[in-house]
């Protein structure tokens, strides 16, 4: 597909969510209609662009600043927290974020109030920091321009003070205007309709190592300042920033303290320069020979932390490993300053949001961490304090996610979609020879061998979320003048940040059917489901049965008895199964469906039943080395929701034709007892054995995370009998734990199953 090119304008811009005026010290004479709120919730209004009396509401609460969720929001909020604020009352209020996204917490969802409320803590609300919002559901309000009689207004936005929402690096090294990502050059912040520069006077690495977070850099370094003095004498500067002075552990240049300059600025800064940064990207991000030198480092171990579960990269559940098993960390206290450890840990910058209530799905396996309280300036979260799980503590609907800032590659202008009924869906198109000044040339990619996994890199690419499907066929999304197929032999592992860094045919394209109807397309989504298997039933239920064969017609019918079985005197003898109960929860944060159609369904007359999945799942019984000696594959019978967690009710059944799927927190059973829930060992010699079962084993359905859709048992078979024990989902496990797992498969001690 070529590279980012110059086309492209390479310099990054960060939004930076707020004015930060401060409105909670403003404490009113009586009398007054609103007493002052108490010492814990302060409120101020934000954002841009805004008049005086408008703007995105920011509470002070718990000692971090937040903001609210637009949920369910009313006119009777706005009132009550118009009177926060100093006004009489609301004129209207804003929904999805119009004066910009904040950032850190939110504090409030699901707000309501009569309108009538001394304080927004009276109003009925989902409880402080229980929300399911993301901040581009930041309510704002709009305020009648009437002060409450004896209210210092401490929120006048003076006209040449207003505010710091953007931030870029302006590279000036030849060359660096072509390559992505921006990691060195001016720093420069938005003002009205251009760019003004910050003096550096003061200037030091805490102030480098925020502006380098903000542009998703875990660190700084020296930079060259002669040389940028040089270049910036021969410059019109326009200093709009002065005195900055960072901790090194904000997140964004607003939360550090600073000055404005007013009026001419034209003479400011005398003795100083621009402010320059200098950032080291992150290993995903760094290119030639420094990329392999940390690719190396990190191949000598096995990283501690991980993100899982998110449609972008830099975003997920924070997972750490802790004796050799991967677990989540509840969100009891999780903020920003934590959220930047791991981002930066991770190799990327600091922290956008620090999310909880499982935000990005729930884990599986103990909870390992709770009430981290990082600095922000440690190296690895293990270095901050927390305390350890107690069972009564959390469960895994508080499992604590991270949004990190992440370096602008340009990436989301070399894709885009036509012809879809909205801006999740359509054909792919993709531009190509975009390098040294060309116009990008855009054309189709090749329906041919595009999947699942393929559609969820360019919905990442495209910053849309998750696959829903991914489309071979596109005759009904016809709309765009772009015919040439420009793009082959896609085959992507489902991880890559673009589609061009997946395996393709290059230049020597070759497709079979090259005419447009045959263009891949995709529908996005911004949820996915999540299925795994629960590992200790596979366990529990294990045993061996000799099954006549006068009784296995239909399960023949449905390929589900060994091959040789075909060669067998039916209906005399028997076959020998290994029988167990399956429970597969869905864990993610969207139902999981058939791809099929209710109207595509088969009718399977033997067992009477539509089957809406020919493959739901796999059963394999593997040596050691990896070599398959049986294998039985199972066809979603039914997909329902046999039972559910607390509180979610059941929405798939079975039963009438009804609809299939499985419900977010609910799993379905498929019990050891029924046909096909099981594997033909009639050949299989006695010795040590790996039991592995694969759900939605072709991708056919859009999942959050491929990963833990396997699951493996350890296994000793004497000829009479099986002993299985050890199960756990494939991704659970270290590296290490893992290599002794496939190394000793039958040694470990494990009880009889069930005969």
């Amino acid at each position: 597909m070529g590279g980012c090119g110059s086309w492209a304008w390479p310099e990054l811009l960060v939004l930076l969510g707020s004015s930060w005026l401060w409105v909670g010290s403003a404490q009113p004479t009586p009398p007054s209609p609103t007493p002052p709120p108490g010492p814990q919730l302060r409120f101020r209004l934000a954002g841009y662009p805004r008049k005086h009396n408008e703007g995105r509401v920011e509470v002070f609460y718990n000692d971090e600043w937040g903001t609210i969720c637009d949920d369910d929001f009313t006119l009777g909020n706005a009132h009550v927290l118009c009177r926060h604020l100093g006004f009489v009352a609301a004129t209207g209020w804003a929904h999805s974020a119009k004066y910009g996204k904040g950032v850190g917490r939110i504090w409030l969802d699901n707000v309501n109030c009569a309108g009538s409320e001394k304080s927004i803590g009276d109003c009925k609300h989902r409880g402080w920091g229980n929300s399911d919002c993301s901040h581009e559901e930041d309510a704002g309000v709009v305020c009648k321009d009437e002060r409450i009689p004896g209210f210092k207004d401490s929120n006048v936005i003076e006209t040449e003070q207003s505010h710091v929402e953007e931030v870029r690096l302006r590279p000036v090294v030849s060359g660096g205007r072509r390559q992505l990502p921006v990691t060195e050059g001016i720093v420069e912040v938005r003002y009205k309709d251009s760019w003004a520069q910050i003096c550096d006077q003061g200037w030091n690495s805490h102030n480098s190592r925020v502006i380098c977070g903000m542009m998703g850099f875990p660190a700084e370094k020296k930079v060259n300042r002669n040389f940028y003095k040089l270049f910036t004498e021969r410059q019109q500067l326009n200093y709009r920033l002065h005195s900055v002075s960072c901790t090194g552990t904000e997140v964004h240049l607003s939360m550090c303290s600073f000055e404005f300059y007013r009026g001419n600025s034209s003479a400011a800064c005398g003795a100083g320069m621009p402010a320059v940064v200098s950032c080291v990207p992150g290993p995903l991000f760094a290119t030639g020979n420094a990329h392999k030198k940390k690719q190396r480092q990190q191949q000598q171990g096995q990283p501690r932390i991980r993100l899982k579960g998110g449609a972008r990269v830099g975003e997920g559940r924070v997972e750490v490993l802790r004796s050799s098993e991967w677990g989540t960390i509840c969100d009891d206290r999780w903020n920003l300053q934590s959220a930047s450890v791991v981002c930066r840990e991770l190799g990327f910058g600091s922290a956008k949001e620090a999310l909880t209530g499982a935000r990005m799905g729930q884990g599986t396996g103990p909870i390992h961490l709770n009430e981290v309280q990082c600095r922000g300036t440690e190296k690895s979260l293990w270095n901050c304090p927390f305390r350890n799980i107690t069972q009564e503590d959390c469960k895994h609907s508080e499992d604590a996610a991270v949004r990190c800032n992440i370096p602008y590659m340009g990436y989301e202008n070399l894709i885009r979609l036509s012809g879809g009924r909205s801006r999740f869906e359509g054909r792919v198109e993709v531009a190509v020879g975009a390098g040294d000044g060309d116009q990008p040339r855009w054309g189709l990619v090749c329906g041919e061998g595009w999947g699942t996994l393929e559609a969820m890199v360019a919905c990442r690419q495209l910053g849309l979320g998750f696959a829903n499907h991914g489309l071979q066929e596109t005759w009904y999304w016809d709309a765009s003048n772009v015919t040439e197929m420009v793009m082959s032999g896609v085959k992507c592992a489902g991880h890559e940040m673009s589609l061009s860094h997946c395996q393709h045919h290059g230049a020597s394209l070759s497709c079979r059917n090259t005419g447009t109807r045959f263009a891949a397309g995709v529908i996005c989504s911004e949820t996915a489901s999540d299925l795994l298997l629960h590992a200790p039933l596979v366990q529990e239920t294990a045993y061996i049965e000799d099954r006549p064969l006068h009784m296995l017609y239909c399960a023949a019918e449905e390929n589900c008895l060994a091959s040789s079985a075909r060669l067998a005197n039916w209906p005399y003898g028997h076959r020998r199964l290994l029988r167990f109960s399956s429970q597969i929860h869905n864990r993610g944060r969207a139902d999981f469906r058939p791809k099929a159609g209710r109207h595509s369904w088969v009718w399977h007359e033997c067992h009477r039943h539509y089957h809406s999945m020919d493959i739901f799942t796999h059963y394999d019984i593997l040596t050691p080395n990896g070599t398959k000696v049986a294998e039985g594959h199972k066809a979603s019978f039914c997909l329902e929701d046999t039972e559910c967690e607390e509180d979610v009710a059941k929405r798939y059944e079975c039963a009438n034709f009804g609809e299939q799927g499985i419900t977010v927190g609910c799993w379905d059973l498929y019990r050891h007892d029924i046909d096909c829930q099981w594997i033909d060992i009639t050949d299989v010699k006695p010795g040590n054995y790996i039991l592995q079962v694969v759900i939605n084993p072709n991708f056919e359905v859009a999942e959050s995370d491929f990963t833990n859709n396997a699951m493996k048992c350890n296994c000793k078979y004497d000829g009479h009998r099986i002993w299985v024990h050890s199960c756990h989902i494939g991704d659970a496990l270290s590296e290490e734990a893992n290599k002794r797992f496939e190394q000793y498969p039958g040694l470990a001690t494990g009880c009889p199953s069930p005969p």
